[in-house]
Formats: structure tokens, C-alpha cells, sequence
């Protein structure tokens, strides 16, 4: 007996330290998943935020072009046969889908761009928000309901028509619902995410996956019973697919909308049990030789791999939700403003969204000149494209070139949209371009030029406008601004040192 005792006692002994020893491994190992789905629910939470504020974007550049539409002359003077083809090249950016309709304050329907004739034209549907854009003289979005016109569930973007500073007209955009289920799809991280957007009354109007078998469907019963409670939460829920998520929503304060997101409740799961497995066998493999450093390499790994793909999805949204966010903060900065300075701020922040859209689609390497200018002159060749005419050869800007010069370029238009050839019926602008090649680095010089605008006199004082497309010129760009008003039309010259592009 005394011979087995000592091999016994080894035994318990091995035992003894070998258990204790797993056991606290596979503790770190769940704290650390605890930590993770910390992690992870935190990760819900700052995407939905993320699309929010994407979605908030996207709604404001409607927003803004009907606003646009709204000040056109044909619209004011009730010239609806010229203003269909300003209509409809607004459309045209949408893809097939879209509508824009007129009505007056009883909700007849004076304009529909799906036909000429207005005679067999049905009443406006949803008349409560034509009252209410009628009534608070602002832009209005509505829920998901059934179109007069096309039978259709739709969703609508509405602003107010302004005569002599009294609404005369409720100018209705209904956009194709396929631009919120591409939004959803882009932002949607990978197929274990289900994204989801819900109207006012938690109705789905656009979802992935499954977005055709959950359209017009109330959200699940706990995310609908938790989502009238609060404007954001983190909580578990249940898909409408049946499956279990770790879920979070916000509410969109511009629409009322809201993003729901959440991430298979078993793709966080499935790491613990593969971490337990892996914990347990190195420990009795390694018992003698490291049993702790392994663990903790182990778990390290594991926490490193999952804190490398948060980081990874903040990086490929950073630029969309920085912008985003400044959208949002000047909503509320401006919500006492007047409306001419929330229309120049909107518009100079929607030039720089447009400049890092492009740079977002070229994946930061840079853009061509003409495409700059381009974005930042469309909302301004809506009524008529040929009134603006460039010329110039192909000139790659870097990012840096391409965000300043589509800020000063905006600026200009803005001032001839407001005062100058733009402002009329019968002015024209033509952007000319040229490289300089007699220095160490070429140089680039724009000429803006207008002729067949109103008068010119020049101000007695600088406005912002001047100022910020000097200072723009000489301090990012280290060029130089100068505008003349000429006796036939303002003539700005902008000449900057090229960076390469990169």
C-alpha cells in the first residue's frame, strides 16, 4: 500500500493543481467573453448611431433639393408645364420610382410629374401632413402609407412653397424605397447583422436580410414595446426571422425614424465554448511548462482579434459619420437661426459632403477636377443644366484640394444663385482651368466668369462668403483669391499650388 501511496498522493496531487488551474482558466476565459459581448453591445449601439446620422444625410440632401425646387421661378409663377422638366431632372438622380407632386391646402392635387393632365388626378392621400406642413411652414417626413397615385406603400418628404412669405403650396417628394434598403444594405456590417428602419408607428420600411417577406410589418413585440419608451436602447430581442439578437435603436430627431440593429446572440456565443475547449486542452498539455502565460495568450488573442474588427468598422465609417454628425449638431445649432442662415450653412456643408463622397468612392486617393466642380454645381444646374459652362483639361486634386476647392467653388455659385448671372433667366458662367507650369510645383488657375446677370456694383463690404473663399485660397490653399466686378458680369480667379494626388 505504502508503494501506491505516493504515486496516489502524485496523482490527487496533479489533480489537485491541474483543476483549480482549468477552473480559473475557463473563468478568464468567460469574464473575458463577458467583457466581449460588452464590447459588442456597445458596438450595436455606436452603429445605429452610425446610420442614424447617415440616414439623417441622406434625408437632408432630399430635403435640400426640394428646396431648391421650391424657390425655382416656374414654381412661384405657377408655370407647372416648365416646372415638370426641373422636376423631373430631380428625379432623374433618384433612379425609377420617384414622384413629386403639388398640391394646395385642401390637398388637391395641382402637379403630379407621373402625368401631364391634372383632370383625373385623386385626391392628395395622408392630408395630415399636408396640414401640418401648411401649418409649422416647415419640411415635414412622413410614415409608411398607401399612394394615391400609385397604390403603392410609400414614404414622403414634403417642404412648403413660399409666396410673399405665406405657403401657398405643399411640394411632396415621395423617393423609391429601394434607396432605404440600399442604405441598410451598405451599412449593414456582415450577414450576421440584421439592420432594420421603422417609421414613427414601428412599421419596417427597409430590412436586411429578408427585406420583402418584413416590409409594411410591425418591429418584433419587444423591440416595438421598448422603442416607444425611450429615443435609444440597448436590449435582447427577437427577430422577426426567430432569431435571437443582441440588439440596439435610436431615433432619428429630423424624421422620427428609427435604426434597429442587432448581431446573432450565437455568434457570440460560439467563441466562448471555442475559447473553453481550447483554455482546457493547453492546460493539460502545458500544466507543468505555462499553463498560466498560455491562457492568458490565449484569451489575449482572442479579445485582440475582436477589438481589430471593432477598430477596423470605426475606420471604414469614420469620414460618413463625422460628417453625418455635423449635420446633426447643426440641426439643433440652428434650430432658433434664420432660414437664409440654415440654408448657407446647409449648403456649404452639403458641398463638403458631396467632395467626401466622391473622396469616399475613390477610396481617399484623390479626384478629378471636373467631377469636383461638377458635385458642387448640381444643385444649381437643375433648372438649366446649359447655363454653366467648363472647360479645362483632366487634373487630378488630392483630398485635401478637392474638399477646399469644392467649398470655394460652392461659394461662388451661391453668390451668382443670390446677386449675380445665376439669378436671372438669361445669365451664363463659364469655369475655364488651365495648369502653370513656371514654378517648381504646376499651379492651378480657375476663372469664373458671368456675363448676362444683373448689374453689377461692388459691395461696399466683404460678406462671409467673400471672406471664406479668400482665406480658403491663401491659408489651406496657399494661393490666392481675387474677384472683380466688372460692368459685365463678376470674374473671380482662384490660383492654388497643385498637391500630387494621391
Amino acid at each position: 500500500m505504502s508503494k501506491l501511496t505516493l504515486p496516489v498522493r502524485l496523482a490527487l496531487l496533479v489533480t489537485g493543481t491541474m483543476l483549480p488551474l482549468i477552473v480559473f482558466a475557463v473563468g478568464i476565459v468567460f469574464y473575458n467573453y463577458k467583457q466581449d459581448r460588452s464590447d459588442a453591445t456597445r458596438r450595436v449601439l455606436e452603429n445605429v448611431r452610425s446610420m442614424r446620422l447617415v440616414l439623417d444625410s441622406e434625408v437632408q440632401r432630399m430635403t435640400g433639393g426640394l428646396q431648391v425646387l421650391a424657390l425655382t421661378n416656374s414654381l412661384r409663377n405657377d408655370d407647372f408645364q416648365n416646372f415638370r422638366r426641373i422636376a423631373l431632372g430631380f428625379l432623374d438622380q433618384y433612379g425609377k420610382g420617384g414622384l413629386v407632386l403639388i398640391s394646395d391646402r385642401k390637398g388637391r392635387l395641382l402637379f403630379s410629374s407621373a402625368t401631364e393632365g391634372t383632370a383625373s388626378l385623386p385626391p392628395r392621400g395622408h392630408l395630415e401632413i399636408v396640414e401640418k406642413v401648411f401649418a409649422t411652414r416647415s419640411p415635414q417626413y412622413s410614415d409608411l402609407f398607401t399612394g394615391a397615385i400609385n397604390g403603392r406603400q410609400v414614404l414622403t418628404v414634403e417642404v412648403p412653397v413660399f409666396r410673399d412669405g405665406e405657403v401657398i403650396y405643399d411640394l411632396c417628394f415621395s423617393p423609391p424605397i429601394s434607396i432605404f434598403q440600399e442604405l441598410v444594405e451598405k451599412q449593414r456590417p456582415d450577414r450576421l447583422w440584421t439592420v432594420t428602419l421603422l417609421d414613427t408607428k414601428g412599421i419596417v420600411f427597409a430590412r436586411a436580410p429578408n427585406p420583402s417577406e418584413t416590409f409594411g410589418k410591425r418591429a418584433s413585440p419587444s423591440l416595438y414595446a421598448e422603442m416607444f419608451r425611450r429615443s435609444e436602447a440597448s436590449l435582447p430581442t427577437v427577430s422577426l426571422d426567430g432569431i435571437a439578437l443582441a440588439a440596439a435603436y435610436t431615433r432619428s430627431r429630423l424624421t422620427g425614424w428609427t435604426i434597429a440593429a442587432g448581431v446573432d446572440e450565437s455568434s457570440l456565443i460560439a467563441p466562448l465554448w471555442r475559447n473553453i475547449a481550447i483554455t482546457s486542452l493547453i492546460g493539460g498539455i502545458l500544466l507543468l511548462t505555462g499553463l498560466t502565460f498560455a491562457v492568458r495568450m490565449a484569451t489575449t488573442i482572442a479579445r485582440g482579434e475582436m477589438l481589430h474588427n471593432l477598430l477596423i468598422d470605426e475606420l471604414n465609417h469614420r469620414v460618413k459619420n463625422t460628417l453625418a454628425l455635423m449635420q446633426a449638431i447643426a440641426v439643433q445649432t440652428f434650430r432658433s437661426a434664420s432660414r437664409d442662415e440654415r440654408t448657407k450653412f446647409e449648403g456649404r456643408l452639403g458641398a463638403l459632403a458631396e467632395a467626401h463622397n466622391l473622396l469616399s468612392q475613390e477610396k481617399w486617393a484623390g479626384s478629378e477636377l471636373r467631377e469636383v466642380i461638377a458635385r458642387a454645381l448640381q444643385p444649381f444646374l437643375m433648372n438649366s443644366p446649359d447655363r454653366i459652362r467648363m472647360a479645362g483639361p483632366a487634373v487630378p486634386l488630392s483630398p485635401r484640394l478637392a474638399v477646399v476647392l469644392s467649398m470655394i467653388v460652392h461659394e461662388i455659385a451661391t453668390n451668382a444663385a443670390k446677386y449675380g448671372a445665376l439669378s436671372n433667366e438669361t445669365g451664363r458662367v463659364t469655369l475655364d482651368w488651365e495648369i502653370i507650369a513656371d514654378a517648381p510645383k504646376p499651379r492651378l488657375r480657375l476663372i469664373w466668369t458671368e456675363i448676362g446677370g444683373p448689374p453689377v456694383t461692388a459691395p461696399v463690404q466683404r460678406g462671409f462668403g467673400s471672406r471664406l473663399i479668400e482665406r480658403s485660397a491663401r491659408d489651406q490653399l496657399g494661393g490666392e483669391a481675387t474677384v472683380d466686378f466688372l460692368p459685365r458680369g463678376v470674374v473671380c480667379t482662384v490660383v492654388c499650388t497643385l498637391d500630387e494626388a494621391r
